[in-house]
């Protein structure tokens, strides 16, 4: 078994042909280790969002190899990369993606719902999720109810509530501003620190990705810098103000 959590190897993604081709990945080379916290950065077409739907089996690459926990992904079928997206990847989008007229609890509910859990194991499983980002008494809320943070924090919560080993952030502060910014850093933070899930953050904000421990720049579909973050913005769970109001 491979120590890595996932390999991409030489991971190439081309879309058209002929006139219209496009290398949006160029053969890329990445390694991750569990429990890792990365910030992937890069500039509108570098090919960022390319590999993020690659890691979270949403795309399949033209060629190359993607390895998960030492299995093969891109020889995976569809059915098989789905079970792999519900077993252990987690999805944080930027625009929130929750069911307007559901609860807190239900949206929460919703991956365990299409993995077949029974509803006595599923609202205690939200619950759980809602109070780890400090939403216990929402629950019954809908989204027009909460603020732009307590939202983010209900889909961190839907992202969690599977245990997964690893939790997709694509700008996840993106429709924040800065107060509320820092506070979803911080609970990611805390799910990588104190939970052990690696985290894997697509941004273009510097300040955001400051609290990697990693950052991977991607240049016309290379990545073009890999680099550690010696002094991470680790803001510790007992810090992150989880009072916020409507």
């Amino acid at each position: 078994m491979s120590e890595f959590l996932i390999q991409l190897k030489g991971i190439k993604k081309k879309y058209g042909v002929g006139a219209s081709e496009l290398m949006a990945l160029k053969g890329i080379d990445l390694d991750i280790m569990p429990g890792e916290f990365v910030a992937i950065m890069g500039p509108s077409g570098s090919g960022k969002s390319t590999a993020m739907n690659i890691l979270g089996c949403l795309d399949t690459p033209s060629s190359g190899q993607y390895l998960f926990k030492g299995a093969h992904v891109e020889a995976l079928t569809r059915d098989q990369r789905a079970r792999l997206r519900r077993r252990y990847l987690g999805f944080v989008f930027q625009g929130f993606n929750l069911l307007a007229r559901t609860s807190a609890q239900e949206n929460v509910e919703l991956p365990l719902l299409y993995r077949g859990d029974d509803a006595k194991v599923r609202r205690a499983a939200a619950s759980r999720a809602l109070q780890s980002v400090g939403l216990s008494g929402w629950e019954n809320h809908t989204p027009s109810e909460l603020s732009g943070g307590q939202q983010q924090r209900v889909a961190i919560a839907r992202a969690i509530v599977t245990e997964p080993a690893v939790v997709l952030a694509d700008e996840p502060t993106g429709n924040l501003d800065t107060q509320r910014s820092h506070e979803i850093m911080g609970l990611l933070v805390s799910l990588n620190k104190d939970h052990g899930i690696t985290v894997l953050m697509v941004t273009h904000e510097p300040d955001m990705a400051a609290y990697a421990r990693r950052m991977v720049h991607f240049v016309d579909g290379n990545i073009a810098k890999d680099v550690e973050n010696p002094h991470p913005n680790n803001v510790a769970s007992g810090d992150i103000d989880l009072t916020e109001t409507i």
